[in-house]
């Protein structure tokens, strides 16, 4: 079996069903052996049908997160085989000298956090398959990542956004917008299709968003001059907007425009994108609970590191103090 990333949601749930029409007993099995072989790809395969049939994300994962938890569940299994762990019966104190090597080889405390995400997530996994009933990571301390997030991972600025559209094709331009003025996730760009656009009313649903939500976003007028372009490029009537629709191959369009664009240094994904979307949006209404609703958050406390704040926010507000 591929230890790859699936793409499609069919094929992610036929490797699912490799594991989920198994009788219980079989699958504790190959849980056991996996665990007793300590055989990374058996291992990813067991955490990745769990994470895709038994939680609520499931099938909607993005291949990002899935791309973190797999490095994650390799670097366990990797430290298991160095320091010969029990993966199915570890040590009390293991689970804890596995963060503090992570610590000490200079990894950020949100990468660590990360991979002890992963580790618990393929001991779910393994719990799920009965082949064991330990949690060792429930208790293990954590380190504490005190830098605001905003500030680790800050939103694309103006002028890279505009490079970066200045070299974008019909499609690379919409999908850049999609994500830099309407806020969508690159799941939910990849995902729309020309029904989901009402470009007279100026409005988009996200049909399937973060836990299948869906919300109605505006269209900016930029956005609807390009989706007026790409229609005018488009031969088929329906479908999806554009014809790339993996995350992967989105991401390599688009770092590619950066590269054309001399902004290769400030590529940094899609998520910056969203975050320069609710930027815009809040210095123009300097509401919270707005970008929230605008970005599909259900917690603002989420928005909020999503927003970039001028230190001088206040000052404007304060010069008429009495």
């Amino acid at each position: 079996m591929s230890n790859d990333l699936i793409p499609f949601t069919g094929d992610r749930l036929s490797q699912a069903r490799a594991f989920t029409g198994l009788s219980d007993e079989a699958l504790r099995v190959r849980a056991v052996t996996a665990a007793r072989d300590k055989d990374f790809a058996a291992l990813w395969n067991l955490t990745q049908a769990y994470l895709l049939s038994d939680t609520s994300s499931g099938v909607r994962l993005s291949p990002h997160t899935l791309r973190a938890y797999r490095k994650g569940v390799e670097v366990l299994v990797g430290h298991a085989h160095e320091q010969a762990w029990n993966l199915l019966h570890p040590g009390r104190r293991e689970p804890g000298m596995f963060v503090a090597s992570l610590t000490a080889s200079g990894l950020k405390p949100a990468t660590v956090m990360a991979r002890v995400a992963a580790a618990s997530a393929l001991y779910r996994a393994l719990r799920w398959a009965g082949a064991t009933d330990a949690d060792p990571f429930a208790d293990v301390k954590r380190p504490k990542d005190r830098t605001k997030g905003i500030v680790k991972n800050p939103p694309y600025r103006a002028d890279v956004v505009q490079a970066m559209l200045a070299e974008s094709d019909a499609q690379e331009r919409v999908m850049l917008l999609l994500m830099a003025h309407a806020g969508l996730r690159i799941a939910e760009a990849l995902a729309v299709r020309w029904e989901d656009l009402d470009l007279p009313a100026r409005r988009l649903r996200v049909v399937h968003g973060k836990g299948d939500k869906s919300r109605v976003v505006p269209l900016s007028a930029r956005l609807r001059d390009a989706l007026t372009t790409l229609r005018a490029e488009t031969t088929s009537v329906g479908g999806h907007l554009t014809t790339f629709r993996a995350y992967s191959s989105a991401y390599e369009r688009l770092q590619k425009v950066a590269l054309k664009a001399g902004v290769a240094h400030e590529f940094r994904g899609f998520h910056a994108g969203r975050k320069y979307a609710g930027t815009q949006l809040y210095a123009a209404t300097k509401d919270f609970t707005r970008v929230a609703g605008f970005l599909g958050h259900e917690q603002v406390d989420t928005t909020r590191r999503y927003v970039e704040v001028p230190e001088d926010d206040l000052n404007d507000v304060v010069e008429g103090f009495r």
